[in-house]
């Protein structure tokens, strides 16, 4: 049991791997306030763009389900009429 990796409470405890003091350095070392507005940015340019595709998509999947819909229903007419036709054959007397 010589192990020499470090214990649980030596990685989470007090000054282990994830303590507040290395937190308090990345942040001294890193500042970045500047970076993170690009990001933010860059990210809200982004979701413009889905954004935008999103409503393209939309308007084309409404086009396609109404063209779909105007299909449906002619054809179940044209079915309807033809079934009422072949019924009108079938029953009429025949002279």
């Amino acid at each position: 049991m010589g192990s020499k990796a470090p214990n649980w409470a030596d990685q989470w405890g007090a000054g282990g791997c994830g303590s507040d003091s290395d937190n308090e350095q990345v942040k001294k070392q890193g500042g970045g306030g500047g970076k993170m507005a690009n990001a933010k940015a860059k990210a809200s340019a982004g979701m413009d763009k889905a954004k935008a595709a999103a409503v393209v998509g939309a308007d084309k999947a409404k086009e396609a389900a109404v063209v779909g819909a105007m299909k449906l229903k002619s054809g179940t007419s044209a079915g309807l009429k033809w079934m009422k036709n072949q019924y009108r054959k079938r029953t009429s007397p025949s002279e």
